[in-house]
């Protein structure tokens, strides 16, 4: 593939988000919009990338530079083709090919645009049309034969023209001196007083200049423009996403209710139970088991493992080959190593847990005295009875036990057994006598 630039139209203000929030910038998968476009723009494998931001959208040009993008600024709203001409500038002397992408079209597969691009061999303009089942609102694509001779915006459009299925999609592609020049003769006499990108179609047909088109999946289109449309995208990204890991070897019990993020892992011969939410930055490794209604973010979970039901793991949590954390078990910023357990009732925060320890019910690690997190540290082995509470910082060695409802404030030695408990006392009879006292003083009342 010959040289070429990709440049992202994300300035839109998004006026019907009711948000200070860019449009751009709200997420689907846990990633803002802008951020899946940029990462098929590295799929693609661009020599340059050019996000077009707003001037007061600061947000907007750092997540460019986080996915090393450049930034030009669109001063003013004037439309999608001035906003690709307030790029020239930044790709001054490029003089390879130019894919034009929009910020809030975030599903759009690297596969559809190689496709587009490749309709440049014989075509000096190509643009991305599909065919919604509802065209109200979206641009009609004017054909002939194989070639694109026009493109019609709804609210300017005839009864017939409004009537033609194939819609313009947004992505767009030609030599980047022929669309720069291009640019320079459209203009706003049109319904909305802008510049419109989709012009440049018309005008490229007045100086002799051939334009081509492909088409994209109907879902792959989605675009964002308001709270509806961005729960649209988001079921459309999800059902997407789960497709893919089925297909790579990952079952789902019941997979309309699992939640993804967009950069979830999960191996071949894992299994997903229903109602699970998978936040940003999670791990599955092979044949790993994740039980219903848990929610995990920032975690990593071993091959054969088992989570849940109703477990979390919060970020920093690493969960070796064949641990067990059962239902109602927190673990955060916690390595639990090889066949460690902790199966019901505990919160380990902060916490190293050795291979094949087992953590009782009702345990927890106290890692924060209300200034500064300290650390605890479990040996190989350890058994820590059920209610114990932990108080870091402590080290348990290898071996050792704890007695069930100890509080643990000094290091335990290998081997050894702890009791930080009181000692019980019995007191024959007392039961009665208080009850006796406490109806008396009820009656008084």
């Amino acid at each position: 593939m010959s040289a070429f630039a990709i440049v992202v139209l994300a300035a839109g203000k998004g006026v019907r988000m009711k948000s200070v929030r860019p449009k751009v910038l709200h997420a689907i998968g846990g990633q803002p919009m802008l951020g899946h476009v940029l990462a098929t723009a590295k799929t693609l494998k661009a020599d340059r990338i050019v996000v077009v931001a707003a001037a007061d959208a600061e947000g907007v040009a750092q997540l460019a530079a986080s996915a090393g993008a450049a930034s030009a600024v669109q001063k003013e709203q004037l439309g999608t083709g001035d906003a690709v001409r307030a790029a020239e500038s930044t790709l001054r002397n490029f003089s390879g090919n130019v894919l034009v992408l929009f910020g809030d079209a975030p599903l759009v597969t690297a596969q559809t645009l190689r496709k587009l691009i490749a309709r440049l061999d014989g075509a000096d303009i190509v643009a991305l049309g599909f065919r919604p089942a509802d065209a109200t609102g979206y641009g009609r694509m004017v054909t002939k034969g194989g070639t694109l001779e026009r493109i019609v915006e709804h609210k300017d459009a005839s009864e017939e023209e409004r009537r033609i299925g194939l819609c313009f999609a947004g992505p767009m592609a030609g030599k980047a001196a022929t669309l720069f020049e291009l640019l320079k003769t459209i203009d706003t006499r049109n319904a909305q007083g802008e510049y419109y990108l989709t012009d440049l179609v018309a005008a490229a047909g007045k100086r002799g200049l051939r334009c081509g088109f492909a088409e994209a999946a109907t879902e792959e289109m989605l675009g964002v423009n308001s709270r509806a449309d961005l729960a649209t995208a988001e079921a459309a990204f999800q059902e997407r996403r789960r497709r893919e890991l089925m297909d790579a070897g990952v079952t789902f019990i019941d997979p309309a209710t699992v939640y993804l993020s967009a950069d979830t892992v999960i191996e071949s011969d894992a299994t997903v139970g229903p109602f699970v939410v998978f936040g940003p930055n999670v791990t599955v490794r092979k044949g790993a088991e994740i039980r219903a209604f848990c929610h995990i973010e920032g975690a990593e979970v071993g091959a054969g493992a088992i989570v849940g039901p109703f477990a979390r793991l919060r970020p920093g949590a690493v969960l070796e080959e064949g641990v067990h954390i059962g239902n109602f078990v927190e673990v955060k910023n916690s390595r639990i190593e090889k066949g460690a357990k902790a199966n019901h009732l505990a919160y380990l925060g902060d916490t190293r847990v050795g291979a094949k320890a087992n953590i009782g019910a009702g345990t927890i690690t106290c890692n924060y005295d209300g200034f500064q997190k300290t650390k605890t540290d479990i040996g190989k082995d350890v058994f820590v009875g059920s209610n114990a509470t932990l108080v870091a910082p402590v080290k348990i060695g290898d071996g050792a036990y704890v007695a069930a409802g100890s509080v643990v404030t000094d290091d335990i030695e290998a081997d050894a057994m702890a009791f930080g408990r009181a000692r019980q006392e019995n007191k024959k009879g007392r039961a009665k006598e208080f009850r006796a006292q406490k109806s008396k003083d009820k009656a008084k009342t």
